[in-house]
């Protein structure tokens, strides 16, 4: 591969704007996604906010549990947020580009977002782990101001790895096909369109994902082999079935997560499977903020009671003003 030089870097003019290639452009497929995408959007939102107002509004739900519910709730929103209004937008304008900072932004968000997921999942997963294997510690080990350092940090860690990646990025220089053959602004397809040395920026993922990644991995498989383990040690199958119960949506959902992130950052970025890597980041991306509220919480019997009160508080306060 010939590397440029800086004279000929100079001689190209520097891009200000990326044409995000998406799903093709065929009018009427770009049509059945808007339609899609958009009820997605909707359910995603209706669902996430709905546990964030319950958990908030709801003393029987001030819980550790519930507590990361609400923050992945809260989380989701803001993630489906980042990528879907804008995707709709190029649905329905066909308008494909977006602005280099507009892009940059993009990719932080996502990556903050994504990187805090991934801790806050790992949080739920120890939290099963100790109200099913250490049910007597449960309220020491899991009391609010733990809860409150453990979930502040995720976020500040998660911010200040994706400040310094994006930093990093922005002094790049962008002078030649300005295309990018993803739906949204991610890391390796931005990288590509670099005409300057992007060997620094390659090795980000090499040091990051130890920090990042690796550490919630690592607790969230550690925790569910204790948690089978001691599932496994309970005599009744009722007993069984019941811890089982408390923890397999979360498996469900972790086991999506990290699955489709995997295929999508670990595979090597060839032309035979850059189709394949979109497909299967619309999982994580898309799909996971919609079904997280319908595994974790709209299916839980306390979620459910505390959704019937606030209803009937609800009528009760309107039959009120009515008088």
């Amino acid at each position: 591969m010939q590397i440029a030089t800086s004279e000929q870097w100079n001689n190209h003019t520097a891009i200000t704007e990326f044409i995000l290639l998406g799903f093709g452009e065929d009018h009427e497929f770009q049509i059945v996604l808007f339609l899609l995408f958009a009820v997605i959007y909707i359910l995603t939102l209706t669902a996430n906010i709905l546990i964030v107002i319950l958990v908030v509004s709801d003393q029987h739900l001030h819980t550790p549990m519930y507590y990361f519910l609400g923050n992945l709730s809260f989380l989701e929103v803001c993630n489906s947020s980042t990528i879907l209004p804008k995707m709709l937008a190029r649905f329905l304008t066909g308008d494909n580009s977006i602005s280099v900072w507009g892009c940059f932004t993009q990719l932080f968000c996502f990556g903050c977002l994504a990187g805090i997921e991934c801790y806050l999942l790992s949080l739920m997963s120890f939290d099963r782990y100790v109200a099913i294997c250490k049910p007597l510690h449960y309220a020491t080990i899991m009391n609010g101001r733990i809860i409150l350092y453990l979930l502040v940090g995720s976020w500040l860690c998660s911010a200040s790895i994706l400040i310094l990646t994006i930093s990093m990025i922005s002094q790049l220089s962008f002078c030649g096909p300005n295309e990018i053959d993803h739906f949204f602004c991610d890391f390796s397809p931005l990288l590509q369109l670099s005409c300057g040395d992007i060997s620094h920026i390659k090795l980000l993922p090499f040091i990051f994902g130890p920090i990042d990644i690796l550490p919630p991995f690592i607790l969230t498989i550690t925790s569910y082999v204790c948690i089978i383990t001691a599932i496994l040690r309970i005599s009744s199958a009722t007993g069984r079935q019941k811890a089982f119960a408390t923890c397999s949506s979360h498996l469900i959902v972790v086991t999506i997560f990290y699955g489709t992130l995997m295929i999508v950052y670990i595979l090597p970025n060839t032309s035979t499977l850059r189709a394949l890597k979109k497909v299967f980041s619309i999982p994580y991306t898309v799909l996971t903020p919609m079904v997280n509220p319908l595994i974790y919480s709209l299916r839980n019997k306390e979620v459910k009671e505390s959704f019937k009160r606030t209803v009937h508080r609800f009528i009760c306060f309107n039959e009120i003003k009515k008088f």
